[in-house]
């Protein structure tokens, strides 16, 4: 909105017509008039007495907003987006840059602004490209002071961007401050500064631990899905939820003990004698060796804290029978005498 219109608006809102608002203001009617319909401008002196007679702030009178509405905002970013299609790149610049201009607090627009403008450069051949740094990266720092998190976190993943492109790691690494250390994103891009700056060691340790803490998630993803299904009485479901734990457990290199005993709720649940016997063998079989994953070549350049004792796998082993001598939650395989004997070879 020009400011014409917002003090034809604001006076009508009033009932103040042209002449009165002219005789408070010390004017003339023409004067107002030619205002309004966009023929002159008010005299800077007179933009206070403008908004103080209408009893607004000067922003409003000069239709300034920090905030615009997400369709707002889309259909600017629709209108640059053409002018990069029919237009050379320069003219989309400068055209972005009086949207800036015009919308200096509005972040959400100026990073997305800033992201166009460096994408547009990434996908065509931009004569003198690294001209238009200074403000691309303006745009990125100034939305990096947004109180909107995910504004800031975008801003700061561009930033991120923009300097690993460029080679400039430490830069790079500065913004990764801006993700929480749970992120597993953080990590992921500092995985990247290790590999594009020749740290090769460093990037396989980050990678390898994404792939662990990536695992224990997906695997927890997995059980609940299982509890889902199960709850809901979907048998055919949860045995493939199952199905797809123990998959994930070989796929991760994680070793027999989880690929086995992620079966052994559904095979108890459903009271199937054969199915717990086999589980049960293979947990027992196999619990010596339930930190193998350490020694995976998946996981060659991590470093575990401390050795695996005896002691704690003779209690591995302890609590196992303990579970499986639980008279409430096994008492149907206690007739089988393949079970008896099996519990007994362990204690």
């Amino acid at each position: 909105m020009q400011i014409g219109e917002t003090i034809r608006k604001y006076r009508k809102e009033r009932n103040m017509t042209q002449e009165e608002m002219a005789h408070r203001l010390g004017v003339t009617a023409p004067a107002v008039n030619k205002w309004e319909n966009g023929n002159s401008y008010p005299d800077i002196l007179m933009l206070a007495p403008i908004a103080r007679l209408l009893d607004i702030s000067l922003d409003t009178l000069l239709a300034f907003r920090s905030e615009l509405t997400a369709e707002e905002i889309k259909n600017i970013i629709q209108e640059v987006d053409r002018e990069f299609r029919e237009k050379t790149y320069e003219e989309a610049f400068l055209s972005a840059k009086r949207w800036v201009e015009k919308y200096p607090n509005c972040e959400q627009l100026i990073w997305q602004l800033g992201l166009i403008l460096d994408v547009q450069r990434m996908t065509k051949e931009i004569p003198g490209a690294d001209n238009y740094d200074s403000f691309i990266v303006e745009c990125y720092k100034r939305a990096l002071e947004s109180q909107n998190e995910d504004i800031r976190n975008s801003a700061a993943d561009s930033l991120y961007g923009f300097y690993l492109r460029k080679d400039q790691y430490e830069e790079a690494e500065k913004y990764l401050e801006y993700f929480s250390k749970q992120n597993p994103e953080r990590k992921r891009k500092q995985a990247a500064i290790y590999r594009q700056s020749g740290r090769i060691t460093e990037a396989y340790k980050a990678y390898e631990e994404l792939l662990l803490s990536n695992y224990q998630i997906l695997s927890v993803i997995f059980h609940e899905l299982y509890m889902l299904a199960y709850e809901e009485g979907n048998r055919e479901k949860a045995h493939m939820m199952v199905e797809k734990q123990s998959e994930l457990a070989g796929l991760f290199e994680m070793g027999d003990y989880y690929v086995s005993s992620v079966r052994l709720e559904q095979a108890t649940s459903e009271k199937d004698v054969e199915a717990v016997l086999d589980i049960a063998g293979k947990m027992f079989s196999s619990v010596g060796n339930i930190m193998s994953f350490r020694e995976a070549p998946l996981y060659e350049h991590m470093a575990f804290i401390g050795d695996v004792s005896e002691e704690f796998l003779d209690n591995m082993r302890q609590n196992l029978l303990k579970c499986f001598w639980d008279e409430e939650s096994y008492g149907f395989m206690s007739g089988d005498n393949r079970w008896l004997e099996l519990l007994k070879a362990y204690e």
